[in-house]
């Protein structure tokens, strides 16, 4: 089957399969109970479903079989530990929605996921010396896991989000034209489909919840992404490390909203890991008066810095790259500023609720 034939199918299958067992999960989980009750940090008024990220990694882990099956590639070392790394830490997620789980088990769950895929993809070296590679490539997986699990605090937010991320992601990979890039395009379009197909359901008034499960799951795919994505720009740029900044940009909205609420909140003496309705998302929809506004705005954010990246790419200028990179951080430290102007509610039992 020749290869465009195959991108186009698993997004497209990928898409309507997680599109049409969505329905199937909602009512499972409201059989077992499976629910997220209303709360003091949450915007939510009733219980909802959740289990949202067990059908889109059933879509993402089925078709990536079909990938694979489909095309010459075979279940090596590298593919088998990249889906035991995402089942792993959906495991965890699931383990944590139902009855709860302390913040350092948790981490545990994530570091053990993310050692699984970088032992056996090799990257323990890839900056240098393990001792340098290692704490890096951990910070960026496990801070990215817990960025996109805040950031899941609004109906739609960021399973669009990860889809418009992964296209992007793919666009790299189907640019860089190495021998690993078109495996990683596959992989970013199985993805973006079942995001995209979940998203119906997702969106606001939300049928369904993505979880801790889908949301860690989303933040283990786009950070093993911005490593593989970032390894292939550095190759097809002439192995200049520089590269290693383009993730860096592509995810920049993540990071901007988690380093927000970790300053804000340390400034004002509380705990990082408490939860509450202090967010970038929470404090536009405060100042928009609508939730489906704020998604569409953070989708906008989010396809804007991804054209950007890409032309970045596309260009293969270190200084434009670098410029960009400073020139958003600019632009967010400016947006910071203004969001931390808008009032948010603030739960008084703020010591009870954990967001990791």
């Amino acid at each position: 089957m020749h290869i465009v034939y195959v991108y186009m199918t698993v997004f497209i299958m990928a898409f309507f399969a997680v599109y049409s067992i969505t329905p199937l999960i909602i009512r499972f989980a409201y059989k077992s109970n499976f629910m997220d009750n209303p709360e003091a940090r949450k915007v939510h008024k009733k219980a909802i479903p959740l289990l949202g990220g067990i059908a889109v990694f059933i879509g993402f882990f089925v078709f990536t079989i079909y990938v694979i099956l489909t095309t010459n590639y075979s279940f090596d070392k590298k593919t088998i530990s990249y889906l035991a790394g995402a089942f792993l830490i959906v495991f965890v997620g699931i383990i944590d929605d139902k009855f709860g789980m302390k913040p350092i088990i948790k981490m545990m769950g994530q570091l053990f996921s993310c050692l699984v895929f970088l032992y056996f993809n090799d990257l323990f070296n890839l900056f240098g010396p393990t001792y340098i590679s290692l704490p890096i490539l951990i910070l960026w997986m496990i801070g990215l896991m817990n960025a996109l699990n805040f950031l899941d605090n609004m109906d739609g937010i960021i399973a669009g989000m990860s889809g418009i991320l992964a296209i992007g992601f793919y666009a790299i990979a189907f640019m860089s034209k190495t021998p690993q890039s078109e495996f990683i395009s596959l992989l970013s379009l199985t993805f973006a489909g079942s995001v995209f197909g979940f998203l119906p359901h997702n969106f606001n008034p939300a049928k369904i919840f993505l979880g801790d499960a889908g949301s860690m799951f989303i933040g283990y795919f786009l950070s093993t992404m911005g490593i593989l994505a970032g390894k292939l720009a550095v190759q097809h740029q002439g192995n200049n490390h520089i590269y290693f900044l383009l993730p860096v940009l592509m995810l920049s909205y993540a990071i901007f909203d988690i380093s927000l609420v970790s300053i804000i909140r340390k400034r004002d003496g509380r705990k990082i890991t408490q939860g509450g309705k202090d967010h970038s998302t929470h404090r536009i929809g405060n100042a928009m008066g609508s939730a489906k506004v704020t998604a569409l705005i953070v989708y906008l954010i989010n396809t804007i810095i991804v054209l950007t990246t890409i032309l970045v790419f596309k260009m293969s200028s270190v200084k434009l790259l670098v410029l960009s990179t400073v020139f958003f951080a600019g632009i967010f430290i400016f947006f910071g500023n203004k969001l931390d102007q808008i009032p948010v509610h603030l739960p008084e039992n703020i010591n009870d609720n954990k967001e990791i």
